[in-house]
């Protein structure tokens, strides 16, 4: 199968820290490769694949000062794809609303990952494309109501081998927060339960350009590197070893999460995660068994005494069965076949050119 990968130029794929969609992209890339499939990834000129590599820019665009006008350079990526779309199968854009217009104005198909949230204003852009196809990273993400031609639900997965199991946390104890440094994550809130539990909490993840002014009001002041420390922003390495050493991880979200890697890389490294059952968590997490869901600050700190009963081998299990890159992959070569036999089937073919190899 000749499969388009496009990923947004913001970040590198992977990234060199945070980015969950640059990961998954540049996971289901190399999956894609060793299963035998011709695969070419759009994105920024630094990044690292084993697909076919086409890019406008040199590097992401977060890391280019020279850059004053990132939409410009989306729009020549755009450009780049879709007047190469005959020489694919199907293109598979992770870039949400922007790829629509141009996905419409070609024979080969698109599927779109929608790795983020529905706005006011995006959603009239795809309200207007809802018959193209659409794949969600959780099936809490989907709005029924807006109706949107969906061809499955793909969980995200990551690469479980990378991830190093920890059968027992560090001591003395202490609790892990990772991600964006932002209110819909709930920094504060992890802050909150740390405080009125006494326990010690570690926190890494990168502060935005737009979350500034939260992490100056709302964290910085309880920073006092003793009960709670900012590490900065983590890579891989460091994030496994923060995580892998906690007794828990908090995830205590205030928005409907599309998905939360987090939560599956704290689970890979046997570490049970606290979070709040918004969005996709009741989907990820198995309440009791790999974690526990809360509804309120005082919920999560009853559940910081009962983190110890959870068997952490049972954590890594879950991650296996259901957010491996493997398992990831798979989901989407049937999406792709799915999209592929029926744009053959509506044109009179009774079978289309690549499904002899669409799981080679």
């Amino acid at each position: 199968m000749r499969i388009a990968q496009v990923a947004p130029l913001w970040e590198r794929v992977p990234p060199l820290a945070y980015g969950g969609i640059e990961l998954v992209v540049g996971l289901l890339c190399d999956e894609l490769v060793r299963c035998g499939h011709e695969v070419t990834l759009f994105a920024s000129g630094d990044s690292l694949t084993l697909a076919n590599l086409e890019s406008v820019h040199p590097r992401a665009l977060r890391l280019d000062p020279t850059v004053k006008e990132p939409g410009i350079y989306e729009m020549l990526h755009l450009s780049q794809v879709y007047e190469k779309a005959q020489e694919f199968d199907i293109i598979h854009s992770h870039i949400g609303c922007a790829a629509l217009p141009y996905a419409s104005l070609v024979k080969t198909p698109t599927v779109h990952t929608l790795h983020g949230i529905f706005t006011t204003d995006n959603e009239k852009l795809f309200v207007h494309a809802r018959r193209q196809n659409y794949v969600s990273i959780s099936n809490s993400q989907q709005e029924p109501r807006l109706n949107l031609n969906y061809v499955g639900t793909v969980y995200n997965g990551i690469n479980t081998s990378i991830y190093e199991f920890r059968a027992k946390p560090e001591q003395p104890p202490y609790l892990a927060f990772l991600g964006r440094i932002s209110p819909e994550k709930g920094t504060h809130l992890a802050i909150e339960i740390a405080k009125r539990s006494g326990q010690h909490l570690k926190i890494a993840g990168k502060v935005d350009t737009v979350d500034v002014e939260y992490y100056d009001r709302e964290i910085k002041p309880h920073i006092d590197g003793k009960q709670i420390e900012y590490l900065g922003e983590a890579n891989h390495e460091q994030k496994c070893a923060l995580m892998g050493g906690a007794i828990a991880t908090l995830f205590p979200i205030t928005w409907r999460e599309p998905f939360g890697l987090v939560m599956i890389e704290s689970m890979a490294v046997g570490t049970p995660v606290i979070a709040m059952p918004l969005g996709s968590v009741p989907e990820v997490i198995a309440d009791g068994k790999t974690g526990f869901l809360c509804n309120s600050v005082e919920e999560a700190v009853a559940a910081i005494d009962k983190v110890a009963k959870i068997d952490r081998h049972a954590c890594r299990d879950h991650v296996l069965k259901n957010f491996s890159m493997e398992r990831m992959t798979e989901g989407y070569l049937e999406v792709y076949q799915k999209i592929i036999d029926r744009r053959f089937a509506q044109n009179g073919h009774i079978h289309s050119p690549s499904s002899f190899v669409a799981l080679s």
